[in-house]
């Protein structure tokens, strides 16, 4: 139990931070790739130092960086879409937390 809150309470709140600073700073969707996996590989780690966790797990590892990339992907959508509809008040209008609609 205490390992998903690490993964996801940690390096989750991690993760969203990191998908809403690359969308405040207008950087492309695909550099929330490397950053997942170095916060998985983080994860693992503190797993492994903490909880004798297994460090070199490959599954374990895909299932945390799908989880962190997940988590970075859902924020980064949600900040782009605020983002475009604060900036750009006359075009877009929010169509949903994660998306905008051309204002017609």
């Amino acid at each position: 139990m205490s390992t998903w809150l690490l993964t996801i309470a940690l390096f989750g709140a991690a993760a969203a931070m990191t998908g809403q600073a690359l969308a405040r700073n207008w950087r492309p969707w695909w550099q929330l790739l490397p950053y997942a996996l170095l916060l998985a590989a983080g994860d693992r780690f503190l797993l492994f130092a903490l909880f004798d966790g297994v460090l070199t797990s490959p599954s374990r590892y895909a299932v945390a960086v799908l989880i962190l990339f997940g988590i970075a992907a859902a924020t980064y959508r949600a900040t782009l879409a605020a983002r475009m509809v604060a900036q750009y008040p006359w075009l877009y209008q929010r169509a949903g937390p994660f998306a905008w609609r051309d204002r017609a």
